[in-house]
């Protein structure tokens, strides 16, 4: 566990539906940046294919 998910984690009951809708929208938007960073890493990393225009 990374230190962030660490700190944030806590018994749901003791948060707030505001805090953990929060939360989810971060989460959400962390997991969408990874996805298009991974993406273009293999993009990187794949055989170069001539590009369509």
């Amino acid at each position: 566990m990374n230190s962030r998910t660490q700190k944030n984690k806590q018994e749901p009951e003791n948060q707030s539906i505001e805090a953990m809708e929060k939360e989810l929208e971060y989460l959400r938007m962390e997991n969408a940046y990874l996805k298009k960073l991974r993406a273009l890493v293999q993009e990187d990393q794949s055989p170069t294919k001539p590009k369509q225009k």
